[in-house]
Parts: structure tokens; C-alpha cells; sequence
């Protein structure tokens, strides 16, 4: 949709495809559904659910068994993004590497997107 033909819109580290396709079997789910809203103190935070299916509009990313879905209004504010999962003592999960971030907040849990002051309509 906003992407480059042939171009994934988002990329999956063999740890975050892993993690997906472990939880995929676990809650028998089609996939998992990325999204943005507003929140947090830098005015955007990501968000990702169980799908039972793909809307009609998502962007879909397939890769070794993992199914990530891309909400219709995320998609702009998610391309180019690599997603991790990253494991350490104190907690476990999903990190986000965008490039269309400008900055976050302390606790890496809030952003605000480069050129979307506000980041309005997401």
C-alpha cells in the first residue's frame, strides 16, 4: 500500500518470528495485528493483538510460519520497520527498529513520528 513493490513493509528477526509463531500456535490465532494510537507521553504507541483473520485492508507479512498484520492506518508510520524480540533479566519482548521515529520516551514504550507534529489520524 505505501510500500515499494516487492518490499516487505515491515521485517521479522528470526527471534521475533520465532516469538509470533510460538504465540500464533499457542492461542491458535491467524496472526498478529500491529497498529498505532494515540498515547504515552511522546503522543503514539504501537499496538499488537491476537487476529482471528486479516481485515481488508491490512498489509500482510509472512515469514517462517509468523503472520503479522499491519493496520490500514499504521502502515505509513511502519514501513521500514525491523521487529525484535528481545529477551534480558528483568523483562521479554517485542522491539520496534523505525526509522520513522523521531524521538521516544524514558520508558521506550511511547514515540513520536518524524514530519507528524501531532501524529494525528493514526
Amino acid at each position: 500500500m505505501f510500500g515499494i513493490p516487492g518490499k516487505a513493509p515491515v521485517t521479522l528477526t528470526p527471534r521475533a518470528v520465532t516469538q509470533i509463531a510460538r504465540l500464533m500456535a499457542r492461542d491458535n490465532a491467524f496472526g498478529l495485528k500491529l497498529g498505532v494510537k494515540k498515547g504515552g507521553c511522546a503522543g503514539m504507541e504501537y499496538t499488537m493483538e491476537f487476529a482471528a483473520e486479516a481485515g481488508p485492508l491490512d498489509e500482510i507479512v509472512e515469514q517462517d510460519g509468523a503472520r503479522v498484520m499491519i493496520a490500514p492506518m499504521a502502515q505509513m508510520f511502519l514501513f521500514g520497520t525491523e521487529i525484535d524480540y528481545e529477551t534480558s533479566l528483568l523483562e521479554s519482548g517485542f522491539r520496534f527498529n523505525n526509522p520513522n521515529v523521531a524521538e521516544a520516551c524514558g520508558c521506550g514504550e511511547s514515540i513520536k513520528f518524524k514530519d507528524a507534529p501531532d501524529s494525528a489520524g493514526a
